[in-house]
């Protein structure tokens, strides 16, 4: 049976540009500086640079501004949709460059893979070609922090199925041998163990080292949960002897891809948002120049419309090429002015962070943090929370005493013994440094750790104490323990 009703919603939808700008605003300069490529380069009614004086277009010139989504030559009148709404001509130039800015610009390194490395030095060795293929293959299944976390019985198979080559388990582990070999020292290693192991073998010999090369191969657990006193009964050792023998394993590296960030890539260079500077007493706040690029809208596009206005003959292909260059005048103003407000909201955002740390900024005293939330940007500003989210994940300021991560200066508070709201990194600077000055021998627990911060005015249980430590990767009493 039919039955008809009304219903009533409430719905909230973003526009392609609401989107657009919401990602924008969440890109950090260097990412910023690509979407702006990408853009130049998918939108060619879109320049960057400095707008040609001589071919500047008056704004009654200028392309108008309408919806065109799902536009069909044949539905529209063309000479109405182009004269819809008059653009003034700045609307579509974005030109934010000071005469004081300077251009500057930082030298990217180019460089080798870690992967294409370890080729190069094992095309230093005389193998069969079977051989080389086999080597390639176990040095492309390294992963980036140079460990071969797979099973050879596994690389057996993949070798047999996708190389087309059959070789046996002693063979693997034969030239696995070779691929250890190569540079940094304990590449190609299964485990943390063996990896250690063969950086030692590569060391010069001493008693050190191969009383360190015994407590590895023989004692392994007891070293990583530093049971010094089972190590010192089982090797019949002094102490000196198992300490300095502890400190040729500490030199090691435990991830030896480490150096090659990202396997693959090269360092990033922080490059940050913003500068704070300090200007006869007060705090001065600077955008970086490259968050504020200078573009402009194609004024040969916008010849292309005048002339296709001032044409008589106006045939159906003429009208499909216009339809295409008025979506893409749209796009690009759309991109413009997201680009303005994108300026406009990390000024916003960074200014009130700023004005709400304005003891921290002029001091550089870590301890002048303000206890300090999303929300409170988010209620001084008149914008959501994660907007400001995004502004403080991703952006990176540069202080008179460093560049510093936004999201650094977040921080929940908890109040001390006299009822005072403090922030909670300034507990876990007061925790770390209480860390550094125990005694190593015998390293605090949590329970006297908390004792500890709450004779110093902070009354923070035992689970709040393990809390912090872990959030600032220390590890537990047991595991700081130092012969």
């Amino acid at each position: 049976m039919l039955k008809q009703s009304l219903n009533f919603k409430l719905l909230q939808k973003l526009s392609p540009q609401q989107i657009q700008l919401m990602k924008l605003i969440q890109l950090p300069t260097q990412a910023f500086e690509q979407k702006l490529k990408q853009e130049l380069e998918e939108n060619p009614a879109l320049e960057g640079g400095k707008e040609n004086i001589e071919d500047y277009t008056s704004p009654e010139e200028e392309y108008d501004d309408s919806g065109n989504e799902n536009i069909n030559a044949e539905d529209i009148n063309i000479d109405e949709y182009l004269s819809d709404d008059e653009i003034p001509s700045y609307k579509t130039q974005a030109n934010n460059y000071s005469p004081d800015d300077e251009d500057k610009q930082i030298p990217y390194a180019s460089g080798t893979s870690f992967t294409q490395t370890l080729k190069n030095q094992i095309n230093t060795f005389r193998l069969t070609e079977e051989e080389e293929l086999i080597t390639n293959f176990l040095i492309g299944s390294i992963d980036e922090s140079g460990y071969l976390r797979r099973d050879l019985l596994d690389i057996l198979d993949d070798l047999a199925f996708t190389q087309n080559l059959f070789t046996t388990i002693e063979e693997l582990e034969r030239l696995l041998k070779l691929v250890q070999q190569l540079d940094p020292p304990g590449v190609g290693a299964r485990d943390l163990k063996e990896c250690l192991i063969i950086q030692l073998h590569r060391k010069p010999e001493n008693a050190s080292r191969h009383l360190a090369i015994n407590i590895l191969e023989n004692s392994f657990d007891h070293f990583v949960k530093k049971h010094y006193a089972k190590l010192l009964l089982k090797f019949h050792v002094s102490e000196d002897e198992l300490k300095t023998a502890i400190k040729e394993i500490e030199k090691l590296n435990p991830k030896p891809g480490g150096s090659y960030v990202g396997n693959n890539k090269i360092a990033e260079q922080i490059v940050p948002d913003f500068t704070i500077r300090i200007v006869e007493g007060e705090l001065e706040l600077v955008l970086n120049s490259r968050n504020a690029p200078e573009l402009h809208i194609s004024n040969e596009y916008n010849n292309l419309l005048k002339g296709y206005k001032d044409s008589k003959n106006k045939t159906k292909s003429q009208k499909d090429a216009v339809i295409f260059i008025k979506q893409k005048l749209d796009a690009a103003k759309w991109f413009i002015d997201a680009i303005k407000q994108r300026q406009q909201t990390l000024l916003l955002n960074m200014n009130a962070i700023m004005q709400y740390q304005k003891e921290y900024f002029l001091s550089g005293d870590e301890r002048k943090l303000k206890p300090m939330i999303l929300k409170d940007i988010a209620d001084i500003i008149q914008m959501d929370v994660s907007t400001v989210s995004r502004v403080a994940s991703s952006k990176y300021v540069t202080t008179p005493y460093g560049t510093k991560l936004i999201k650094d200066f977040f921080s929940e508070s908890m109040k001390n013994d006299q009822g005072e709201d403090v922030s909670t990194k300034e507990i876990k600077n007061i925790l770390e440094n209480v860390i550094k000055e125990e005694n190593k021998k015998k390293p605090l627990t949590d329970d006297k750790l908390s004792v500890i911060l709450k004779d110093k005015g902070y009354p923070i249980a035992r689970r709040t104490v393990a809390k912090y430590r872990e959030q600032l990767d220390i590890p537990v009493a047991r595991l700081r323990k130092k012969i």
